[in-house]
């Protein structure tokens, strides 16, 4: 489907059609739970492999991949949710995300981060009628990394607030962490 979207955009389809993309989500499943990221912030799905570990990083920080010359950290959603490392199959994947990010002068700038799914599903397109807020409560994951729960026929996914999941300070520790290695200073 995402191929489709691509055609779509090759086509040029105009701006006012541009709109869609917001309402465009790629859904992937960590355990047994569906998670939707807008498709704004996918740069690309990657084949799970070749993790470089990095020492003293957080245990939910599998390791650095070298994506086309560039260091990209690489996180296990899993882990970083609190239940443990993922269990790699065939279907594992790594999603490059682009987030905001702050560089050493503090200017923005997007970040590439790679996050480890247990299996990608589908481009959903899911209208704001359709999504409810984050719940206060009940969740199996902190509150702040949800941006809402969409409905999508007849079930709930988890809308997945990747600047939180993927907080902007420990995304400004693991870019000095990656800098250090990208110059040789790594230990």
């Amino acid at each position: 489907m995402s191929q489709l979207h691509r055609t779509e955009q090759s086509r040029g389809v105009g701006p006012a059609d541009a709109t869609e993309d917001q309402h465009q989500y790629l859904t992937f499943q960590v355990g047994q739970e569906m998670f939707a990221v807008g498709i704004l912030h996918i740069r690309e799905i990657i084949e799970f492999g070749n993790l470089t570990t990095v020492p003293m990083m957080p245990s939910f920080v599998r390791g650095v991949i070298n994506l086309r010359g560039s260091v990209v950290p690489v996180i296990d959603l899993a882990a970083r949710f609190g239940r443990g490392e993922s269990l790699i199959n065939r279907r594992s994947c790594i999603v490059i995300l682009e987030i905001e990010g702050n560089d050493n002068e503090n200017e923005e700038h997007l970040q590439e981060v790679g996050v480890i799914v247990d299996a990608v599903s589908e481009v959903l397109e899911i209208p704001p009628r359709e999504i409810e807020p984050a719940p206060s409560f009940g969740a199996r994951i902190r509150s702040d990394f949800i941006a809402g729960m969409g409905k999508v026929q007849g079930r709930f996914v988890i809308m997945l607030n990747v600047q939180s999941a993927l907080d902007v300070q420990e995304m400004a520790e693991l870019a000095s962490a990656v800098e250090n290695i990208e110059h040789g200073h790594g230990n």
